[in-house]
């Protein structure tokens, strides 16, 4: 079996760090034995403290969403990330997280996001001076109230947000996440449409009165198909590895 070392330059091969934004923390995050041998993987959108709690059966987790993000001054069990990193370290589970560098890489959530919402003949876009993380491409015509029921369809949404901007839709974009910084980009490649994770109530208004609709999926439901490059990353390099989805979920439900 593969060891986490082996596992991690792997991944970073196939989704490098020079595609990840300057602000972001990713990669192998929490590494108890490198050369440990990987039995089992657990994957998961973000590492909560029920899927950190699950993920000690396992060898490794693998989340979209970095566990450690923000700057922490100590290392305690009285505070999150590091109450939440001491529990895996304990455990001897190692946890690899892939983030604006699997949005903007090749077979990464936008271009998953984009397939799964029938867009041909996809380009890469982003704002000036970022890693090109968004997707736009052609669609069959279609009404805003019509993308809408498809993406809730495809994604699971169990509803979504729209700011209708009137008009025939035929080019749409696409980001996973949060997309206000995307807008005026997607705008300038001739989107009709951008459906995204989630936006503000302002930069939406702004989109729509601009000639744009704008469709927000739920940021979770727009980001939780990132398993399944991971499932196709194990079933081919790693078959005899059991891989499995976290069974506790990470998203913040409506009710």
């Amino acid at each position: 079996m593969a060891t986490v070392k082996q596992i991690s330059g792997e991944l970073d091969a196939l989704i490098p760090r020079s595609l990840s934004c300057d602000w972001d923390n990713d990669g192998l995050l929490v590494c108890p034995k490198g050369s440990k041998r990987v039995g089992r993987v657990l994957l998961a959108l973000d590492a909560t403290e029920a899927v950190c709690e699950e993920a000690k059966d396992f060898d490794l987790l693998i989340t979209h969403h970095p566990i450690i993000f923000h700057k922490t001054g100590e290392i305690s069990d009285q505070k999150q990330p590091t109450k939440k990193i001491i529990g895996l370290i304990y455990a001897r589970t190692a946890v690899m997280s892939f983030h604006t560098r699997f949005d903007a890489a090749d077979g990464g959530i936008n271009d998953i996001l984009a397939a799964k919402l029938g867009v041909s003949d996809v380009e890469k876009f982003a704002p000036e001076g970022d890693p090109p993380v968004g997707r736009i491409g052609n669609i069959a015509p279609t009404d805003a109230k019509s993308l809408c029921e498809k993406v809730k369809a495809t994604l699971g949404s169990p509803f979504v947000l729209c700011a209708d901007a009137g008009k025939t839709i035929s080019r749409l974009a696409v980001c996973g996440g949060d997309g206000d910084d995307f807008i005026d980009a997607a705008l300038a490649k001739g989107a009709d449409a951008i459906v995204m994770g989630r936006g503000s109530y302002n930069d939406n208004i702004d989109a729509r009165d601009a000639g744009i609709t704008v469709v927000e999926a739920g940021h979770y439901y727009s980001e939780a198909i990132f398993a399944e490059y991971f499932e196709k990353f194990f079933a081919d390099k790693h078959p005899e590895i059991e891989v499995k989805r976290s069974s506790v979920g990470c998203e913040i439900k409506a009710f």
